[in-house]
Formats: structure tokens, sequence, C-alpha cells
């Protein structure tokens, strides 16, 4: 789980991301994002929601094996994160080692 934080810190730093539910939700609807994270206590109505629009515009889910806290962390955020969504992965591999 190390290596998917320091992936997800190296995205925030050098990439575009959008954090929370409606953001990641609404970039999988206009087909934006690349890659949509979703923490392990995100409500599952969300998720399903998440998983939906994702599907619709092919893009991978994954799923965060730590806690809305965690992600938020991991993020270099002050605050919980439940969702996230990856517009540019900048300098970080994540897309390539991680795709859902």
């Amino acid at each position: 789980m190390r290596d998917i934080k320091k992936a997800i810190r190296q995205c925030v730093e050098t990439g575009r991301v959008v954090f929370g539910v409606k953001q990641s939700i609404r970039s999988a609807k206009l087909g934006d994002a690349h890659m949509l994270i979703v923490s392990s206590t995100c409500p599952r109505a969300f998720v399903e929601d998440i998983k939906y629009y994702a599907k619709l515009s092919n893009i991978p889910v994954y799923e965060f094996p730590g806690t809305s806290r965690e992600l938020g962390s991991a993020s270099g955020k002050p605050f919980t994160i439940s969702a996230m969504a990856i517009l540019d992965p900048g300098k970080s591999e994540i897309l390539s080692r991680w795709r859902g």
C-alpha cells in the first residue's frame, strides 16, 4: 500500500486531480478522467454511481484499501477524501501500475 500512496502523492503534486464524489462523477460523465480512486469507506451508493459512470466512459476505478482519512493523507491534504479523479497523472506511474 505504500507504493500506491507514493504514486497518489506524486500524481497530486505533478499532475491534475479533482477531489470529491460529485467532482469525480462529473469527470467520469464528461470522460475527462483517466482513472477514478475511491476509498474503502466511501458509501456504497456513491461507489455504485462512480462505477456506473466510469463503466459508461471506459474509465478504470481503483478501490483504495485504506480509509478516507488515509486517502486524504496520501494526497497530502488535511481533510478526508472519499473519491478522486485523475485528470492528468503528471510524472506518476499510477495509470500503468494500478489500473482498476
